[in-house]
């Protein structure tokens, strides 16, 4: 593995990680609610569970995250912050496999990458740890499959 030190960003990378933590803290001091997206678009689409949270008064501020969400980058084209080029080594199709997949284990663990990584680690929330290590051990594993076993092209 090797860095492409030119293209590092670290003060970048370090304003974006405080503005997650910002926004997640916000949201739970605000309304009590953890900033977990798979939870919070759980919520908002058809078919959520009734009495869960989503349902009712709770809906509107959920749609206004996923809206801020997909604005975002809207703005910082606006604000003239450079945005790096979308590419992709693998076909739509196997892009459109991995989101279902990511969906599926999203709901198998009660909670995605951000409910338990961002706002369940920093709770101490020991189940957020295991799922956090259980997230992260996949990704690396999967990364070594690719590379090393199948040498799929990066």
């Amino acid at each position: 593995m090797t860095i492409d030190w030119l293209a590092f960003t670290p003060g970048a990378a370090l304003i974006g990680g405080a503005l997650i933590g910002l926004a997640a803290a916000f949201l739970a001091l605000t309304i009590g609610r953890v900033a977990g997206i798979s939870g919070i678009l759980g919520n908002v689409l058809p078919g959520a569970p009734a009495g869960k949270p989503g349902a009712g008064g709770e809906r509107g501020w959920r749609i206004a995250f996923l809206l801020g969400l997909v604005a975002a980058p809207g703005l910082a084209v606006l604000s003239a912050v450079p945005i790096p080029p979308v590419e992709s080594p693998v076909d739509w199709p196997w892009l459109v496999v991995a989101g279902l997949l990511v969906g599926v284990g999203t709901r198998i663990g009660s909670g995605c990458t951000s409910g338990h990584g961002v706002c369940g680690l920093a709770r101490g929330s020991l189940r957020s740890l295991v799922a956090t290590l259980t997230f992260m051990g996949f990704g690396v594993l999967t990364v070594w499959i690719l590379n090393h076993l199948l040498q799929v092209p990066a």
